[in-house]
């Protein structure tokens, strides 16, 4: 017997706002019934479990203990422009000219 993931649950500030970031980011959808002010909501991924979105009162204090490793579809460059104009900010560059190493960027709601 085992246990199978369900979901992701990410607590944030704005539920509805950082699934729509989120399902623009992965290309899954938002759930069906999601609207602007819903407390949670989720988006469904094409492969392994759902990112659920729950809005909590109380702002992050500390750095997060979870986060999500993305691999492009596109160079990773334009991944990085992507996500940025989604509204994501690069706070650490680890890129190196031989193409190995990685970005890190937050989502637009990271302070919250």
């Amino acid at each position: 017997m085992f246990s199978v993931v369900q979901n992701v649950a990410i607590d944030c500030a704005d539920a509805y706002e950082m699934a729509r970031f989120w399902s623009a980011v992965t290309g899954g959808p938002l759930h069906p019934e999601a609207r602007p002010g819903d407390r949670e909501t989720q988006v469904t991924l094409p492969e392994g479990p759902a990112l659920y979105f729950n809005q909590v009162p109380e702002p992050k204090t500390v750095k997060n203990r979870i986060r999500l490793c993305l691999r492009p579809t596109t160079s990773r460059e334009e991944e990085v422009e992507r996500l940025r104009g989604l509204g994501a900010t690069l706070v650490a560059d680890r890129r190196e000219p031989d193409g190995t190493g990685w970005a890190v960027l937050t989502d637009p709601n990271a302070s919250n």
